[in-house]
């Protein structure tokens, strides 16, 4: 369904990095509560991540079975939902095992060039793939969806047509329709990004 973002992917299994991306964009839409909700979902590279971020509270996935955690589990989107709008991020393994919730990330030492206007949510993202190989996956509170790969934008979901003023890629961009959602991607990349 992503197929222009997932083409700058090349790391991780597609359908569950989908997976990941249709869940971002159910909260991107549905918000909480009658709110809008932002939140950040790292995706690949977990120790790595782990080892670059810690717990803002005590990890309420901690302790829970793996089959439980996958992203694709049904059960398990409707209490993903209620956390995103928790402070901190989302650790989510390759295989798609949520292994942590409400993690502060610190790559303080990567250099990235995040465009203006996108703010610390989108900064944490953007530095921890820099310096992992992690994929950051960043719901924004104005409900735009918005991928980082090695410290760089390379995507953004735009839920409502409504939207695009919202957008922040520069210069060409490809831009792709799936159904309600406006996918844009840089044009200029024309082959996945290698690190």
């Amino acid at each position: 369904m992503f197929e222009s973002i997932l083409c700058q992917v090349t790391e991780y299994n597609p359908e569950v990095l989908e997976s990941l991306i249709g869940l971002a964009v159910d909260i991107a839409r549905e918000g909480r509560e009658g709110r809008s909700v932002g939140t950040l979902f790292t995706f690949g590279d977990e120790n790595a991540v782990l080892a670059r971020s810690r717990p803002l509270i005590l990890d309420p996935l901690s302790g829970h079975p793996e089959s439980s955690l996958h992203v694709t589990n049904l059960n398990l989107r409707g209490t993903i939902k209620e956390l995103a709008q928790l402070d901190g991020g989302f650790v989510v393994s390759g295989e798609g095992i949520f292994l942590s919730v409400c993690r502060y990330l610190d790559a303080v030492a990567a250099q990235v060039d995040v465009p203006l206007g996108l703010g610390s949510r989108h900064l944490a993202a953007a530095k921890m793939s820099a310096v992992t190989s992690a994929v950051g996956i960043v719901v924004s509170e104005s409900s735009l969806v918005r991928l980082f790969c090695h410290g760089q934008l390379v995507g953004e979901i735009i839920p409502e047509v409504w939207m695009m003023d919202h957008a922040h890629l520069g210069g060409a961009v490809k831009r792709e329709q799936v159904g309600e959602l406006t996918i844009l991607t840089p044009s200029w990349r024309q082959t996945p990004i290698a690190k």
